[in-house]
């Protein structure tokens, strides 16, 4: 497992978003670890040419990585933290999608950023564009306080990488090379939680996505 030494050399460069712009600003910041000096005017040209478009999916992510950078991307639904930590301690930047409860805001949708995690204070490190600076190393969010939002977006993640370590990162997916995989592996979380409490909201709605994924 990566020592949190190891883990704060992965240099991001910290992005406060604009309005409605953690997905651009995210991906800004996960670009720079490649050594990318863009900033979040040049994602958001092409993910949102409507300003008004509050929305940004993490299909539109991985397609602007692929088609307009020299970077490449997978996005997988149902992940779980093994996987997570496998890309992160690879040297893989990982973006999640999570629900998110700003000061004094109704609940909305939200991308963080994954740069590190720590078994021993059981934590990840996270850069996070709604507070802008994360000291230049990123910010523990506890695992518990993690998988409770992550959970909002069916545990759906992105790993960005270099096309030359394709090959490597497929091996490290392992089942989940195939998408499909990650897709039965939400319905199956989804149904453990929903046994477990029938009036969970966000179990059901996981289980329908999954299903909607699979035809």
């Amino acid at each position: 497992h990566l020592s949190i030494r190891r883990q704060r050399q992965m240099c991001i460069r910290d992005r406060l978003q604009t309005w409605n712009n953690d997905g651009p600003a995210t991906l800004a910041m996960a670009l720079s670890y490649f050594g990318w000096s863009g900033d979040q005017t040049i994602p958001e040209t092409w993910l949102r040419p409507d300003p008004e478009d509050k929305s940004v999916t993490p299909w539109q992510v991985v397609d602007y990585v692929e088609s307009q950078t020299n970077y490449a991307a997978l996005m997988r639904m149902g992940g779980t933290p093994d996987l997570l930590k496998l890309m992160l301690a690879a040297g893989l930047p990982v973006i999640v999608q999570t629900g998110f409860y700003p000061d004094r805001e109704d609940w909305m949708g939200h991308y963080l950023l994954l740069v590190g995690y720590d078994d021993a204070a059981r934590q990840y490190l996270t850069f996070d564009s709604y507070l802008g600076s994360n000291q230049g190393q990123g910010r523990p969010v506890s695992y518990s306080e993690f998988d409770d939002v992550w959970k909002h977006f069916n545990r759906t993640w992105i790993v960005l990488y270099q096309p030359a370590r394709h090959d490597e990162v497929i091996e490290l997916l392992g089942e989940y090379a195939e998408a499909e995989r990650g897709y039965w592996a939400a319905v199956n979380t989804a149904r453990r939680e929903i046994y477990q409490d029938q009036e969970d909201k966000w179990a059901w709605f996981n289980m329908g996505t999954a299903y909607t994924a699979l035809g």
